[in-house]
């Protein structure tokens, strides 16, 4: 393998549509949902999703779409089938959502490996709690939060130029 296909390969999209992230993140409640419901009923069917919900979001946070199945579904088979306007928004405050997800989601593992299961519990719930702002409102916490810390200059503003002027 060459690096230009390891760069492009790892790589995310300097803009997402809107509609995708939205379905996305209603994809990240359901699995959620059917989480809380196995942590309670079968401990080993837990372990399974909660590490399926991770590798999405290492997927998505490393490699954008390319690789995550939901993504993968709703940018090439849901997404392309909706008569909704393509709405973009900049990649790097969504990539930073995704990756606040993913560390949400190790976390969820390590929970579920360790039988612990009111920790898992509590932070699938907050998980829930943020991809539903995302799916139902379009209101991204993690890309509030990506757009605080460029403005308290704790990350730099040419990460993200297009940032000042969308509105989270």
């Amino acid at each position: 393998m060459n690096n230009k296909f390891i760069k492009n390969f790892f790589s995310f999209p300097e803009m997402i549509n809107d509609v995708s992230a939205r379905l996305v993140a209603f994809f990240v409640i359901i699995i959620c949902s059917l989480l809380l419901i196995s942590t309670i009923n079968n401990q080993d069917f837990a372990l399974y999703i909660s590490i399926f919900l991770l590798y999405g979001f290492v997927a998505r946070v490393t490699s954008g779409p390319k690789v995550s199945p939901i993504a993968i579904l709703v940018t090439k088979i849901i997404v392309p089938r909706l008569s909704f306007q393509e709405k973009l928004l900049p990649g790097p405050p969504k990539r930073f959502a995704q990756f606040i997800g993913m560390i949400f989601s190790i976390s969820i593992v390590t929970f579920t490996i360790f039988d612990l299961e009111i920790l898992t519990m509590i932070f699938t719930s907050i998980l829930i709690f943020f991809a539903s702002l995302e799916a139902f409102l379009g209101f991204c916490f993690g890309c509030t939060v990506f757009k605080f810390l460029i403005s308290k200059n704790l990350l730099p503003e040419d990460i993200c130029e297009r940032c000042n002027d969308i509105e989270f």
